[in-house]
């Protein structure tokens, strides 16, 4: 996985969800408070999750065989995929139904009143940690566009599927907070219900947008405007071609895009001289746009309508 796809962010987070998935067990265990329980478990789904988006980052690295000539660079796209069901199932309709339960029997906390509390605060350190690695992570990469348009149109999704794990774990701890202080104040159950219930909502809606996102990256996406700009620039920057009539770009892969274009060339030049023209204008693209690395380029004669 390159540098864009932020294996720097998933370690971090994925050391952070793993301890803070111990201790939140613990004081569950100790303490009997739903909301506990729901962020362990939503610790351990995370901990799963980046341990998914390391896997498939590995097995995107494959070699392309003749069954999948363009490689297996989208097997990112499914990973990240894999993620936004787990989140759903394991996170948010766990949550959701430990709310319903808790709702029904709203038992007050008892016993170790004050170690959630602690657990939770120590999390909320521990992720904002991971959250700041994240972002630096992110920074690099997403230029001068802003966080909505870099979690919609990044490519790679490894980053922004982490910088909302922990947006929402960060989210949802304070929840937890809320809920587990105001039992601990007032003596009713049904505040640690309620923040259970926050919790799987938050990771519903999380859950939901990773899904819809990606799903546009298994469809496949274009390139970026600025890419389709300078692949068409890079074509009729050349003796050799007179326009670009049409051109088609999808990502096979994060770093890996496809470009077949239709090209307008002369109608007195000979076979050779239309070969060398189109290596050309493929090595100029490539050196435009480093991640164009399968080009289909198809010369016509360019009659002008009307």
């Amino acid at each position: 996985m390159s540098a864009g796809g932020g294996t720097r962010a998933i370690v971090a987070a994925l050391l952070a969800n793993l301890g803070i998935a111990v201790t939140k067990f613990i004081a569950w265990a100790l303490s009997g408070s739903s909301s506990m329980l729901a962020e362990a478990i939503h610790s351990v789904a995370d901990s799963g999750n980046q341990i998914l988006l390391l896997f498939g980052g590995r097995r995107a690295q494959r070699e392309a065989t003749p069954l999948h000539p363009f490689g297996f660079g989208r097997e990112r796209y499914i990973y990240a995929f894999i993620v936004s069901i787990v989140l759903f199932s394991v996170g948010g309709l766990f949550a959701l139904y430990e709310a319903w339960h808790k709702f029904h029997d709203p038992t007050p906390i008892t016993a170790w009143k004050w170690l959630p509390v602690t657990v939770l605060l120590v999390a909320i350190v521990l992720e904002s940690f991971s959250f700041r690695t994240a972002i630096v992570e992110s920074n690099a990469v997403r230029g001068s566009a802003s966080w909505k348009e870099f979690i919609r149109r990044a490519k790679a999704p490894e980053l922004p599927v982490i910088l909302l794990e922990d947006l929402g774990a960060l989210v949802g701890l304070v929840f937890a907070l809320i809920g587990v202080s105001m039992t601990l104040i007032t003596g009713s159950g049904y505040w640690d219900a309620a923040g259970t219930l926050m919790i799987g909502l938050l990771l519903v809606v999380i859950a939901v947008v990773l899904a819809m996102e990606t799903k546009s990256l298994l469809l496949g996406e274009s390139a970026t405007d600025e890419h389709v700009k300078a692949i068409a620039a890079a074509i009729a920057n050349g003796p050799e071609v007179e326009r670009v009539i049409h051109m088609r770009t999808m990502h096979l892969g994060p770093e890996e895009l496809l470009v077949a274009a239709k090209i307008a060339v002369r109608h007195d030049e000979t076979a050779d001289e239309v070969a060398k023209g189109i290596d050309a204008a493929e090595a100029r693209i490539r050196e435009a746009v480093p991640i164009a690395k399968v080009i289909y380029l198809e010369p016509d004669i360019y009659y002008q309508k009307g």
